[in-house]
């Protein structure tokens, strides 16, 4: 099955995982068994191609970029893929995720000019870096197995979340399992002026309307759209 429900309003953002310069394929989380990605969509893993393809696949209006070697190791972002990225996709908004902790990390990308940061919560070590930034950042509220990533105030005090946030359930992540719903109606519950992506599991357009209705305003996806699932 292919196509999107015309009647569902969650934005796809599709998602290009950066190791070693090149994308990878996202399975469970499982980080360190990342592969180069093998996709219709592209003749290579190179980030350029990757994301046309995901374009030509489902028109979009931002891309979100993992730099894993940023997020694991702890190395500078990858500023040449990322500006790759934007030359072969002029117009698009890139949500990047570094591993951002620090201010002057932020500061720098930020004077990149090259999107917008992510600030994943298990790259912080409290939630002072999210509330300084505010929203010039996304947030991204990251869990594995059902338990919470990074500090306990970041997921528990609505109060430090920026206008968008981005809801990562690792363990869902190309497992084609289907989205938390129950954890995006809760989390929208607590905070109904914010602006939740979820991030992990969608198995195709059948899911799109049930996200809606759990108040999402957004899906970050990449095994679907690769595998011929999703298509606009």
């Amino acid at each position: 099955m292919s196509g999107a429900p015309s009647a569902t309003r969650t934005e796809v953002v599709p998602v290009l995982d950066l190791r070693g310069g090149l994308v990878v394929r996202a399975r469970a989380g499982d980080r360190d068994a990342y592969a180069p990605i093998v996709t219709p969509l592209s003749p290579g893993s190179a980030p350029a191609d990757v994301a046309r393809g995901l374009l030509g696949a489902w028109p979009a209006r931002r891309l979100y970029v993992a730099d894993l070697d940023a997020i694991v190791d702890g190395v500078p972002p990858d500023l040449g893929a990322l500006r790759a990225i934007r030359a072969a996709c002029p117009g698009i908004e890139l949500w990047v995720d570094a591993g951002f902790s620090s201010e002057a990390g932020v500061a720098a990308f930020l004077a990149s000019g090259l999107g917008r940061p992510v600030l994943g919560s298990e790259s912080q070590a409290d939630d002072a870096l999210v509330r300084r930034i505010g929203d010039r950042a996304v947030l991204s509220l990251d869990s594995r197995d059902g338990a919470p990533m990074g500090p306990a105030i970041l997921h528990e005090d609505a109060s430090a979340w920026p206008p968008e946030v981005i809801v990562m359930t690792l363990a869902r992540v190309g497992s084609g399992a289907g989205p938390d719903l129950a954890g995006l109606r809760a989390l929208k519950a607590r905070a109904p002026h914010v602006a939740f992506y979820a991030a992990g599991g969608l198995r195709g357009p059948e899911d799109l309307p049930a996200l809606d209705g759990a108040g999402a305003a957004g899906v970050l996806v990449a095994s679907a759209i690769h595998d011929g699932r999703l298509r606009a």
